[in-house]
């Protein structure tokens, strides 16, 4: 399984956007900030609700640097079917990547080799391929993709801030601490 501060694995696949079905290549995102969204299934109950607020904020993402990708072991024709189906996933611009074999799953660490679906799992990874954030949990737990924002936000902001350590909660534009014996038993 995929650790922080290691590189990420690089994929193939195929993905459906914007009506269309495009093969992708993770390491053709090298360069940029990368948000990868896993999910059990498409036409579930709390997927689409977490995917419609990843669309609302994929602007915000965007305005970040990085890419988004959600992933499911859908084909991409169901992931098409969903879309042309779904109120809330028919508003979605970025691309959802399909997973049938389970492959990109298994390397992330996601998939639920006796159900044959992904867990939850998002997943922040730098410009240069190195995962900085995950987050794995069960599937009756739906995520805060806003909560994902803020932590694409504090990765890149520790990135070009060398030194520099966001606090709990921390948003852009708040104090950030400086790591030393200065700092031990005073906060």
């Amino acid at each position: 399984m995929l650790r922080i501060n290691e590189k990420a694995p690089d994929f193939e696949a195929e993905a459906y956007q914007n009506d269309r079905i495009k093969k992708i290549k993770f390491s053709d995102y090298h360069g940029k900030w990368m948000v990868l969204v896993f999910y059990p299934g498409d036409f579930t109950f709390v997927c689409p609700t977490e995917l419609q607020e990843l669309g609302e904020l994929y602007d915000d993402f965007k305005k970040e640097g990085a890419q988004v990708l959600s992933v499911s072991k859908d084909t991409v024709f169901v992931h098409k079917a969903w879309h042309d189906n779904s109120p809330a996933i028919s508003k979605i611009q970025y691309p959802m990547v399909a997973d049938p074999s389970g492959k990109i799953c298994r390397e992330f660490g996601t998939l639920i080799e006796d159900e044959g679906l992904s867990l939850r799992g998002s997943f922040v990874i730098d410009p240069d391929g190195f995962l900085k954030c995950m987050e794995i949990q069960d599937n009756n737990i739906g995520r805060s993709m806003r909560e994902l924002l803020r932590k694409l936000q504090a990765a890149k902001f520790v990135r070009e801030h060398k030194g520099r350590a966001c606090p709990a909660s921390w948003e852009p534009g708040e104090e950030t601490l400086k790591p030393g014996l200065d700092l031990v038993g005073k906060i």
